[in-house]
């Protein structure tokens, strides 16, 4: 039995991630701001512990000491209008908390510190692209986001002196109760949805189902260290996806949407639809790790059913 310890375990990724450990019998720790309302949500088989200023106390020591693995989760939502407050809040809920969880893993006796970190990260660390492949080694960008990320990651690796770590860098995760999908779903359903912006950016994918699935691989897999792309091994770009999304629903997906409807909408942040990357699971692939949902319509279905 591994026991696991994960922060942000009430988000959609979070909770996927719970319900897959205790699936297999595993022992599951939640780092919450609230541990009452944690549990309910998550139930008597995780034990939760109360972490209410993540950004600027570490977690305590005994809901990590002893921990086999952390997961590491949290982070203020991205699809928001980036006011000057909202940007704050989003590189400190990332950053700041990242910083407090190492100081906290420093601080354990050597016998009791958990033997990998698996830190939550973004396929935002590129930046806009165009359709070029990018894998593990590509560059960093240099809008907010891609700086925002840098900075993340660059917390977790603080801890590479004394675990594993691993930089789990999520795209677009396709699940029915949060995310990009959950947006997109009610136009689609009125038959009044479409492609954005044209419709040629990359959208890099991946159903819920494999980024739990993948974040646990990390776990397991000693080899997994440093950059890993958690993203399905077919992006496609945002016509495709489009199309694909209508065919699920069954409904027309031709009406376009102007990039200019989504910057009155929300302001900078829309530029992260509008633009795209077309990022590939490397590592992951090279490691072994298999796919459940490689396929964009498929994986679409399965989600909406």
């Amino acid at each position: 039995m591994t026991v696991v310890a994960i922060t942000g375990a009430t988000g959609t990724i979070g909770a996927a991630v719970c319900r897959a450990l205790v699936g297999r019998g595993d022992k599951v720790v939640a780092l919450s701001r609230n541990a009452e309302r944690s549990q309910a949500v998550l139930g008597n088989e995780v034990t939760t512990f109360g972490w209410p200023e993540p950004t600027s106390t570490p977690p305590p020591a005994q809901a990590l000491a002893g921990a086999d693995a952390v997961i590491h989760l949290l982070g203020e939502p991205i699809a928001q209008r980036w006011t000057e407050s909202a940007r704050q809040r989003i590189r400190d809920s990332r950053v700041l908390s990242t910083r407090m969880l190492v100081a906290a893993l420093r601080a354990l006796p050597d016998n009791e510190r958990p033997a990998v970190l698996v830190s939550q990260s973004a396929t935002g660390y590129y930046g806009p692209c165009d359709d070029r492949p990018l894998d593990e080694q590509a560059p960093a960008g240099t809008d907010f986001l891609a700086q925002v990320v840098t900075d993340w990651e660059n917390e977790a690796l603080a801890a590479a002196d004394l675990t594993r770590v691993v930089s789990a860098r999520t795209g677009v995760v396709l699940s029915p109760s949060g995310g990009a999908l959950a947006k997109m779903l009610p136009p689609f359903k009125l038959g009044i949805g479409g492609p954005v912006a044209g419709g040629r950016q990359y959208v890099s994918w991946i159903h819920l189902d494999d980024e739990a699935a993948a974040l646990l691989f990390c776990v397991d897999h000693a080899d997994a260290q440093g950059p890993v792309n958690l993203t399905a091994p077919n992006p496609v770009d945002n016509a495709e996806l489009s199309r694909a999304l209508g065919r699920a629903l069954h409904r027309p997906a031709v009406l376009p949407v102007p990039g200019f409807a989504l910057g009155l909408l929300y302001g900078e942040m829309g530029k992260i639809v509008t633009t795209g990357q077309r990022v590939l699971p490397h590592r992951l692939l090279e490691l072994g790790f298999e796919f459940r949902q490689p396929a964009i319509e498929p994986a679409l279905r399965a989600v909406l059913s």
